[in-house]
């Protein structure tokens, strides 16, 4: 058995290597195709190009590894099934439970070695991938100007739309720009011509038109109308650099973060949304109350409990602890206290006869129901919900994907049994069948986790779980077949025997 599995692992090394090389290859050479227009048209380095395609690789190889995994084991189970070799070693022996035990091991190999990236390396490179994406946007984005569509000149505030734009001298016909900078008053900018030029500090951009007209409008109160016309006029968009200027920002998104980030933020999440909620039935609570006379209530201060870290996130803390030194702390030196009664001291507490007398307390008058006020917490409540189930989906998502490795085994050996002469079609048609499935089922449960219509555990791993049930009766059925012929062996062994 040893010299078996060593085989079935050899057999199964090549077709995955050159599988993850190829279909990562395959999708970076798409990238390239995609986005390196754009790129040689803002005039970068060279250097800062290569760097955009080499961060896009972490997330590339994010995808191709399950992918990898279900290719190696349908091409090399459906070759050995058509040269007879697993045939041969049932003949000996061998059980397909004893056949899958190192796939399953080689798996789980994966499975481990997916997590371990997904949570370490992919969240720090789209990290980095994000800011030099920013950083990027703001260089010369007078050359990714493109004809009959809008463009953004600066992300959410300005964006402009032109039916002919010279790249050689930026100039323009039929021009319009939309202005979006203040959240009520809205800008729409008509001119018949115009051009686009960087002011004299090379930061910010100069939009000038001729013969045209601006619309403004109010978002809050649509009878609200006014419209201007102008000879030239002049749209100066600020904090646009004309070139590269590398930007690092300490935001990371649900996707730039590992399990214990998320885990943290999904808590706080939580914490939010209870605390949202019961101040929500507070106030109508008291609200009520204060209609018909009563005092309000008291707010509830019990703070909220929820899961802590879990045994990975602990394990990571401790071995940082031990492999970082600790930081140092400055100590201020101890002010003398001095022993010198203020001038100001005198008895805190009043005196006998005010202590005895009896207090009065007024209760606190009662308030009315304030429907705006409840209606924010509510608001706030949903919000809290939705970023929680955002985190949870991106969670649950670090531990479905690299388990995907492991449906991906259960799946393919029984598919490549059941095809045994499939060759290359059976791995370029089954293949893709089967991993567009998985993540056509895979976004849609993110969708619908995210909209709060399925729980974040569910909408992940429901195509673990189907698939990895197909595939376990796929095997059963294939165990119990044993060492029946296949096609027209069978036919000719039902006409033997009906004869």
């Amino acid at each position: 058995m040893k010299i078996l599995r060593r085989y079935l692992l050899r057999q199964h090394l090549l077709p995955f290597v050159f599988a993850l090389s190829a279909l990562t290859s395959f999708e970076l050479l798409r990238q390239i195709a995609k986005r390196l227009g754009d790129l040689l048209g803002k005039g970068l380095p060279w250097t800062v190009i290569l760097e955009f395609f080499a961060l896009t690789i972490p997330f590339l190889v994010a995808i191709t590894l399950s992918m990898s995994v279900l290719v190696a084991v349908l091409f090399t189970v459906s070759r050995m099934a058509g040269d007879h070799e697993l045939t041969a070693m049932r003949a000996g022996g061998v059980s397909i439970g004893a056949f899958m035990r190192p796939l399953l091991l080689a798996g789980t190999g994966v499975a481990l070695v997916s997590f371990l990236f997904g949570d370490q390396i992919l969240p720090r490179a789209n990290h980095r991938l994000r800011n030099l994406m920013s950083s990027i946007y703001r260089t010369k984005p007078t050359f990714s100007l493109k004809e009959h569509i809008i463009n953004e000149v600066k992300r959410g505030k300005i964006s402009l739309r032109a039916a002919q734009i010279d790249q050689a001298t930026y100039r323009m016909r039929d021009v319009t720009i939309y202005s979006l900078e203040q959240s009520q008053r809205k800008r729409v900018i008509y001119g018949d011509s115009g051009y686009v030029a960087f002011a004299p500090n090379r930061e910010d951009l100069a939009l000038t038109l001729y013969d045209g007209l601006i619309h403004d409008y109010d978002s809050e109160d649509p009878e609200v109308f006014q419209q201007t016309a102008f000879e030239r006029q002049i749209v100066l968009v600020k904090g646009v650099a004309s070139e590269f200027v590398r930007q690092e920002q300490s935001f990371r998104g649900d996707r730039e973060m590992g399990i214990c980030e998320l885990e943290e933020n999904r808590n706080d999440a939580v914490r939010e949304e209870a605390f949202n909620r019961r101040k929500a039935d507070l106030t109508e609570r008291n609200g009520l109350r204060g209609l018909v006379g009563l005092p309000p209530l008291a707010e509830d201060t019990d703070s909220v409990v929820v899961q802590g870290p879990g045994l990975y996130c602990r394990a990571l803390a401790f071995l940082k602890r031990v492999i970082t030194p600790e930081e140092l702390e400055a100590q201020e030196r101890e002010r003398p206290v001095s022993r010198r009664p203020r001038p100001d001291a005198g008895p805190r507490s009043p005196p006998a006869e005010a202590r005895s007398a009896p207090q009065i307390v007024t209760p606190p008058r009662p308030r009315p129901v304030r429907a705006s006020e409840v209606r924010v917490f509510r608001d706030r409540e949903h919000s809290s919900r939705v970023r929680a189930a955002s985190y949870a989906v991106e969670l649950q998502k670090k531990l479905a994907i690299p388990a995907a490795c492991i449906v991906f085994v259960l799946v393919g050996v029984p598919l490549a049994l059941r095809f045994p002469r499939g060759g290359l079609g059976l791995v370029l048609g089954a293949g893709m069948i089967v991993f567009a499935i998985y993540y056509v089922g895979l976004i849609a449960g993110e969708s619908l986790a995210d909209r709060l219509t399925l729980s974040p555990f569910l909408a992940m791993w429901a195509t673990n779980i189907l698939m990895g049930g197909l595939g376990v009766i796929g095997l059963v059925l294939e165990r119990r077949a044993g060492t029946v012929p296949r096609g027209r062996a069978r036919r000719q062994q039902r006409r033997a025997g009906a004869q």
